[in-house]
């Protein structure tokens, strides 16, 4: 009986490798937050599992656009705004996208197995209520035209991470190439903010303004959301003091705010086997 049963557990475990096992997730590595911080990021996170509805069942974060895709991100933009467009303004819209979303990026690069060295950012389209507002006629970018969603103009639902969860995109004339993850949207005379894992939305003029800022911190502010950082609204953790996800306490991204990023990796990166 015990040469049997051991035969039996040889075999099952031959068994088991042969189709192959997922394996099992890392421990922690380099979490090691300042010890000032220990206090309030525990405070946040007991502050998101109770508050967040769907905390570990949501599949949309901005992490999981990233593990999709294998290392990078696509954006279309919605100019929701009458003005023109020429192309230097379009390579520098591009350009500064990258720029402020690395500053999240590079917070993660090298940490706790976080695996990508970088996180390339392209745009992949634009939409527009009228084609002659957009003052080129190379083929570098998709566009949309007049397609009004939201009293706004919207890049191909085909196209989009948002209307496609599942990765593959077969009513997209350019296929997963072409797709795009999350919309950077430009509205006139929009203050403020609001960003989700769609994508960000801010005012037209304020982004155009800052082109060449070293901080956008209202698109910085709601990228952090497009990872699943909360508001501070009415509360602020212990010990901390302006960081750049309590609106209009700091114009840039502090320790705090990099800690909180690297705190949602830590209790998201079993999904994605690390």
């Amino acid at each position: 009986m015990i040469r049997l049963w051991k035969g039996f557990v040889a075999a099952l475990f031959a068994a088991v490798m042969a189709v192959g096992v997922a394996s099992p997730a890392r421990a922690d590595h380099g979490w090691t937050p300042p010890s000032n911080l220990v206090t309030p990021l525990n405070q946040v996170w007991q502050h998101v599992e109770s508050t967040y509805g769907n905390l570990y069942g949501f599949r949309n974060y901005g992490w999981d656009q990233i593990f999709t895709n294998g290392g990078y991100l696509n954006f279309c933009v919605r100019w929701d705004s009458p003005q023109p467009v020429t192309a230097q303004q379009r390579d520098a819209v591009h350009a500064q996208l990258a720029r402020q979303y690395k500053k999240w990026m590079d917070a993660m690069v090298g940490h706790n197995h976080f695996p990508y060295a970088s996180v390339p950012i392209k745009v992949v389209g634009w939409a527009v209520r009228d084609r002659n507002q957009l003052k080129w006629n190379d083929n570098s970018v998709d566009i949309y035209v007049n397609d009004i969603r939201e009293n706004a103009p919207q890049c191909s639902e085909g196209c989009g991470r948002f209307f496609n969860r599942n990765g593959t995109y077969p009513r997209c004339p350019g296929g997963v190439a072409r797709h795009y993850d999350q919309s950077l949207w430009l509205t006139a005379g929009f203050g403020g903010g609001a960003g989700g894992d769609w994508g960000q939305r801010i005012g037209s003029e304020y982004f155009m303004g800052n082109l060449n800022s070293s901080d956008v911190h209202i698109f910085l502010h709601e990228v952090g959301h497009t990872f699943g950082l909360d508001d501070f609204y009415d509360w602020t953790p212990s010990g901390v003091g302006g960081f750049i996800m309590k609106a209009g306490s700091s114009t840039v991204i502090t320790e705090f705010d990099k800690w909180m990023l690297r705190d949602w990796w830590r209790h998201l990166k079993n999904r994605y086997g690390y």
